[in-house]
């Protein structure tokens, strides 16, 4: 075992130096010594270290190591993360089929995705799953607890839930199956009159733009006028989803991105290669420090050849490409093998020399930022990411956070839809209409529905019945917040969640900055 992980160990070092001399006369002797003393060490620590520690993770540990030593972006794909790699690019992954969100110390299911083991067992949202195979949730992030509640398919995975109403927890054991992980999670007409329509596109994989036109012609065939294309933390995926993305938007020729590598192998410049697609389709495209890599092309494509606004604060500043190379059947690493430039010329990489500041995503100052020009002769700034035409900030009040973190939103719009708070009761919900419940004097919930003075007085006592303390002149200064936060968790259980999100985005600053700038965009198309 030691053996076969020191051979794996001298390949992995071995294979990215071969690679990046690129056949060059550079000498091999620095780095045959450089990998002596690894193993070598290696070897110290199994033999002399006052514990046993396992050699797998001692070799994945030089790996990174190594890799940390390049860029914030090279990294090492080990068996799990690989995984994950591979479900986010393939756009389906073996599990249960929920949405899970940390609540505190709780893990919450936020909804069941219909046709799924988790939907056909009747897990219901605000279940808490309080353990996954015996092991306590409560020290693990959401993201940890995703990971292992997804495995390999067929195997099965046995999680306990705490239900309200009942006394005592019960364990559900579930074969995981395959489960669609959509790029392009909501679509819908945001203003009927404008015709304007709404997509938020999550991440780029394999299949984000066959799911991105998916949704294009159905909005089409609603009479789409004029599209805001939500980017707001997209971190990226394959250049060649963001080059398809992109094209579909630009004119036959446009240029799309360029890159440039040590080795010339990595030189390409990318155009659109279509015409009659989405070419005269106003756009307004929303970014924000979430926004990365492929999102920030597409993003510099449409705003460099004058095709439309963008509308956010400033993206991430990720202008590096990485190629990934196997290094077996689950491991591999990304190396940072190009840089890529907007079509006007811009770099948008943000300076990483310092890591704390990088991480932080803090703002580029405007003086060290290189200045270009979009084909019309609009000014551009380059090394800190895209900064939008219109800078809209979404900032949360402190207690609109501590009310999020709590669950206080989510769990007043359950309790709503379940008629378990007094005014509730003085509703009967579309569902229940076709079921057949009479109205008996009670108000029917529509899409009219508004949180007014009687929906704040019926959350605050549901907040104040969990026991959470809070200082009402905070609550005021937040209250708009709030209201937003409650219209969309009533709509969501009541209504579904996509229709949740709807009216949201019809409250949301940046989306009304996009719909106030939409005849700007349309001018573009117009000029083009």
């Amino acid at each position: 075992m030691v053996s076969n992980l020191k051979r794996l160990l001298f390949l992995i070092l071995l294979f990215p130096a071969l690679f990046l001399v690129c056949r060059s006369s550079v000498a091999v002797d620095p780095w045959q010594q450089g990998l002596t003393k690894i193993l070598s060490l290696s070897q110290l620590v199994q033999e002399q270290y006052f514990e046993e520690k396992e050699p797998q993770k001692l070799t994945f540990a030089a790996i990174r190591g190594m890799l940390d030593t390049l860029d914030p972006h090279s990294y090492f794909l080990d068996p799990e993360t690989s995984r994950t790699f591979t479900e986010d690019y393939t756009g389906r992954y073996y599990g249960l089929g929920i949405q899970i969100q940390k609540q505190e110390d709780r893990l919450v299911v936020i909804a069941p995705i219909e046709g799924t083991p988790a939907w056909r067992l009747g897990i219901q949202p605000g279940d808490v799953i309080t353990h996954i195979d015996g092991e306590s949730t409560k020290p693990l992030t959401s993201t940890e607890a995703m990971l292992k509640l997804r495995g390999e398919k067929g195997t099965k995975v046995t999680i306990t839930i705490l239900r309200e109403g009942l006394e005592k927890p019960f364990d559900l054991t579930i074969t995981r199956e395959e489960i669609p992980l959509k790029s392009v999670p909501y679509a819908f007409m945001l203003d009927e009159q404008k015709k304007i329509g709404y997509i938020f596109v999550r991440n780029f994989g394999r299949n984000t733009v066959d799911e991105l036109e998916e949704n294009l012609k159905l909005l089409t065939e609603e009479g789409l006028e004029g599209l805001i294309l939500d980017l707001r933390g997209n971190t990226g995926g394959p250049v060649f989803q963001a080059v398809e993305m992109a094209d579909l938007f630009l004119p036959k020729g446009a240029k799309i991105v360029s890159m440039r590598g040590r080795n010339p192998a990595y030189n390409r410049d990318f155009y659109a290669s279509q015409d009659n697609q989405y070419e005269d389709l106003p756009i307004v495209i929303l970014i924000n420090q979430g926004t990365a890599s492929a999102s920030e092309i597409v993003s510099g494509a449409i705003m460099d050849n004058d095709r439309g606004l963008i509308v956010g604060e400033d993206s991430w500043g990720k202008g590096l490409v990485q190629t990934v190379f196997p290094l077996g059947r689950d491991m591999a690493v990304a190396i940072t093998t190009a840089k890529y430039l907007t079509p006007s010329g811009r770099l948008i990489q943000r300076d990483f020399s310092h890591l704390e500041d990088y991480y932080l995503a803090k703002k580029a100052p405007e003086e060290q930022r290189d200045v270009k020009y979009t084909l019309k002769g609009r000014r551009v700034l380059g090394q800190g990411g895209i900064t939008p035409d219109y800078e809209v900030k979404f900032t949360y009040h402190p207690l609109t956070v501590e009310f999020l973190i709590r669950g206080a939103f989510f769990g007043y719009g359950r309790k709503f839809s379940l008629h378990q708070t007094a005014l509730s009761r003085n509703y009967v919900f579309p569902q229940e209409l076709k079921n057949g419940a009479q109205p008996d004097g009670r108000k029917i919930f529509s899409q009219n529905f508004e949180v007014g003075p009687e929906v704040i007085q019926d959350f605050l006592e549901f907040v104040r019945s969990t026991g959470v303390k809070f200082d009402l002149s905070k609550f005021k200064e937040a209250e708009s917040e709030i209201r937003n936060e409650i219209r969309r968790e009533i709509f969501s259980a009541v209504l579904g969640i996509e229709e949740g999100v709807r009216v949201f985005r019809q409250n949301d600053p940046v989306v009304l900055k996009a719909i106030e700038v939409m005849p700007e965009a349309a001018s573009f198309v117009r000029k083009n």
